[in-house]
């Protein structure tokens, strides 16, 4: 999956989880250890651990 249907992938996935719970992602795309942690800076959702190609990502808090 490319990295931009990633990014609208892991909002709906996160979106659907509860504040603090925490999503593993493996991403392949190149651009993901760029883009992801931009992203989650952007959105307020911690990364926890970058280490490609496994990001651990926390659901931010209301």
């Amino acid at each position: 999956m490319a990295c931009g249907e990633l990014l609208l992938s892991l909002r709906g996935r996160l979106n659907s989880m509860a504040a603090g719970a925490v999503l593993k992602v493996t991403a392949h795309d190149a651009a993901a250890p760029i883009d992801l942690p931009a992203w989650c800076r952007l959105t307020g959702h911690r990364l926890l651990t970058a280490k490609h190609p496994e990001y651990l990502i926390q659901r931010k808090e209301p």
